[in-house]
């Protein structure tokens, strides 16, 4: 019998020998147990592998949790940050709508206070000095000619020897304030059926478009008092 058919014997006969001769099987047990771990070692590695992998799971576990209760800590954190930063960013609004209002009330009420002290001591000077009457206008408007509804009007007009000048006296004038004018003397002109030999608004803030206007509407325009003259 050569060594093949041997083998295939072996691997034919031997399972069902080795079920029904417990020796033999003893005998095969312990001839092949230096080559493959029983099956206690198996259990006991695989019971230890098992329990490596638990430990390390509750080990991830432990990490993911305490990275966990860090991102909630930093975030609440956050939140009570940001909180504080809208809470003073309100206050500073608040303060700044408020110094707004205040500024600008202020700022108004310089400016009429201005336009009038100026206009009181032109008034003053032109009249003692250069013999000019000087007259502060105010119509009423009711056909809203000037400001596109009812309203009163207010000019001043300077006189002499038949001369008449309608001028206008502001803190600041715009583009808008040049209109605002130059329909406020057409008003007085159709009103009283005279026409201005000249027409000037004095102010010590002029915006450059509002330059342009005046001159293509015949305007004059001064931003310094020492700039007007009135020729004797």
């Amino acid at each position: 019998m050569t060594e093949e058919e041997i083998k295939a014997l072996i691997h034919q006969e031997l399972p069902t020998i080795l079920q029904q001769d417990r020796d033999l099987r003893d005998f095969v047990l312990r001839t092949v147990e230096n080559y493959y771990a029983g099956k206690q070692e198996t259990e006991s590695r695989f019971d230890r592998i098992l329990a490596e992998l638990s430990r390390d799971r509750e080990e991830q576990s432990r990490k993911w949790e305490e990275q966990n209760r860090k991102w909630e800590e930093q975030s609440r954190k956050w939140e009570e940050n940001n909180q504080q930063i809208q809470q003073i960013m309100l206050e500073i609004k608040k303060l700044n709508s408020k110094h707004d209002s205040t500024i600008g009330a202020l700022g108004a009420r310089w400016g009429l206070y201005s336009e009038s002290s100026f206009r009181n001591a032109l008034k003053g000077i032109l009249e003692d000095s250069f013999a000019v009457e000087v007259l502060h206008l105010t119509e009423y408007d009711s056909a809203g000619e000037v400001f596109g509804r009812p309203e009163q009007v207010e000019l001043d007009l300077l006189i002499k020897n038949g001369l008449l000048i309608i001028c206008e006296i502001k803190s600041s004038i715009s583009k808008a304030d040049i209109y605002t004018f130059e329909r406020k003397v057409r008003f007085y002109q159709n009103r009283h059926q005279q026409t201005a030999n000249r027409k000037i608004v004095i102010s010590p803030m002029v915006h450059p478009r509002a330059q342009e206007i005046a001159s293509e509407l015949e305007v004059e325009v001064y931003s310094y008092a020492e700039e007007l003259r009135i020729e004797n």
